[in-house]
């Protein structure tokens, strides 16, 4: 079985190929191969020659030169299977040629033809391809009114450039044909109107419209209105159609007669460009818009830079009036006033006119009634803005440092308040001295505002050894001096401090005492405490409460853990 399959595999390959694949080359042969290459390469040897006598570049690669073993058996070298065969191209349709439509000439039949179409009679389609309307009896039957045969449509092979082009199979006679319709209909427009404006003048319609002098020369007076109202009347159908031209992307304009397209000039900057983060200004590639401003998260103005977006060129020039003429026109339909921005222009202008000046004469009587009942012409009187501001002509001149070298210096701004003022022999001012967050005298480290000054004995004894031993949590406000200056008012407030301090001393010692007999009271059981030992019958005095407040624990404050430690 092994064999007879063998066999057969080669009966087939030499009926359908009949070719030998290539035998395999020894190392000696592939080395030889390679040196020749190289050295036609390098230009030392002659470069191989095709069956038409032409070199074949060495540097060409193998795969592109090397020839399949199932094209040539000859195993030649040549190039020739790299190039177009002929006999293998496909046939394209010449340029121009384009599909046959309508029927053809000189192909109207007489009678009935053996398999034509059974309703009208034509050869180039069946009965239920037919596309006339179906007849009672057909023309197969009747042998009458047969239909033209149409043009067979054969399937065209174009190439790339047929497939391209957009004028293929246009016919330029179709244009002349349509241009020469509309011709005739203009023609028969300007008969119609040239003969209703000879009835209009037999009829003496228009007596009124034409001078005295001018009716002496008929000809030239109906020439004259003949040219007048044709103008009129093409003015009016180009406007009438203008709504429709104006489409999105262009602008038309009926005095210009153009079309211009939302384009730019190639040496312009594109839109896209002038900021290519990606978070900035959105751009709209299909209207070619970006409405904000690109440069908007850069921090430049926008009146500096070139290009600011459409929005701020639709904020600019005659759209803030046009946004307001149209505001008014709502406002005066919603009261009464028949108005119209785009029915009746020149009216809505003149009514917003007049209640401009209109609204400018009220506040101006409302003004002068408001004066003349409350008074204060006076305090609307005010110098020119060039005074206020300090502006002035006068000419100075400054050296590279900022030294006058011609002219007055401007004068320094004074401030409201009293300045270098001493009081109570201070040779210093207040706020000249800082300790512990507290501000005070330099001259005598005195921290009471409006102090008498004691020099540098206050400086001296700004802190007590003794009064401190003796009341360590009094807190040192009035400087202790020995100094026969010191006023009496200080001394009774000092008397007044250091007795509050001493109260509120014994205050907190009350409070430890019985903040630990509450503490022994709660460890001790509930059913063996005194009755309302707990509770209090007398109203606590201010330094008790003070003692309260700075003995009492605060769950919430952060260092009340380390209290205890």
């Amino acid at each position: 079985m092994a064999e007879e399959r063998a066999e057969t595999a080669g009966q087939a390959s030499d009926g359908v190929v009949g070719l030998e694949e290539p035998k395999k080359m020894t190392r000696e042969d592939w080395r030889k191969k390679k040196e020749l290459e190289e050295q036609r390469k390098l230009g030392n040897a002659p470069a191989e020659v095709d069956e038409e006598g032409k070199d074949i570049n060495p540097h060409i690669p193998q795969y592109i030169s090397s020839v399949p073993w199932y094209i040539d058996p000859s195993k030649r070298p040549t190039l020739k299977h790299q190039r177009p065969q002929p006999e293998k191209q496909k046939q394209y349709s010449a340029i121009g040629e384009w599909y046959k439509k309508g029927v053809q000439e000189k192909s109207i039949g007489t009678k009935y033809r053996k398999g034509a179409c059974e309703n009208c009679g034509a050869l180039t389609h069946k009965k239920k391809d037919c596309l006339e309307r179906p007849r009672k009896v057909g023309a197969k039957f009747t042998g009458t009114d047969i239909a033209s045969d149409e043009h067979q449509q054969i399937q065209l092979s174009l190439d790339y450039d047929g497939k391209r082009d957009r004028w293929n199979g246009y016919d330029p006679e179709e244009h002349m044909r349509i241009v020469e319709e509309y011709a005739k209909v203009d023609l028969a427009k300007r008969t119609l109107k040239a003969q209703k404006l000879q009835e209009e003048l037999a009829s003496g319609k228009l007596m009124d419209q034409v001078n005295v002098p001018f009716l002496k020369r008929g000809s030239e007076t109906f020439q004259s209105l003949w040219q007048e109202r044709e103008h009129n009347s093409e003015d009016e159908d180009e406007d009438k159609y203008a709504d429709d031209i104006d489409m999105p992307g262009q602008n038309f304009d009926s005095k210009r007669r153009i079309t211009v397209r939302n384009l730019r000039i190639r040496e312009d900057t594109a839109k896209y460009l002038r900021n290519l983060d990606p978070n900035s200004a959105y751009y709209d590639p299909k209207t070619r818009a970006m409405r904000e401003n690109p440069y908007s998260n850069t921090g430049k103005n926008p009146e500096e830079v070139g290009y600011a977006g459409d929005n701020f060129v639709r904020y600019t020039g005659d759209t803030i009036t046009m946004a307001q003429t149209q505001l008014f026109a709502w406002e005066a339909y919603e009261r009464g006033s028949d108005v119209h921005l785009q029915a009746d222009p020149t009216k809505l202008e003149l009514l917003h006119k007049s209640f401009k000046v209109k609204k400018e004469d009220f506040k101006d009587q409302q003004k002068e009634s408001i004066l003349e009942k409350y008074g204060g012409q006076e305090h609307l009187d005010a110098p020119p803005r060039e005074l206020l501001l300090a502006q002035t002509e006068d000419y100075v001149e400054y050296s590279r440092h900022g030294a006058v070298i011609k002219g007055l210096e401007k004068a320094v701004a004074c401030s409201k308040y009293e300045e270098d003022v001493l009081i109570n022999n201070h040779t210093c001012i207040w706020g000249s001295y800082w300790r512990e967050g507290r501000w005070g005298y330099k001259c005598c480290h005195s921290m009471v505002k409006q102090s008498y000054c004691t020099g540098e004995a206050g400086i001296r004894t700004e802190v007590s050894p003794t009064f401190s031993s003796q009341f360590p949590n009094v807190r040192t406000l009035w400087p202790v001096t020995t100094s026969l200056t010191f006023c009496v008012f200080h001394c009774c407030c000092w008397c007044k401090c250091v007795k509050l301090s001493v109260t509120l001393d014994q205050a907190l010692s009350a409070e430890e005492q019985r903040l630990k007999q509450v503490a022994e009271l709660m460890k001790m059981d509930e059913r063996k405490r005194p009755y309302s030992s707990l509770q209090e019958v007398k109203e606590p005095t201010e330094e008790e409460m003070e003692a309260f407040r700075m003995k009492r624990s605060r769950p919430d404050d952060p260092m009340a853990s380390f209290l205890g430690q």
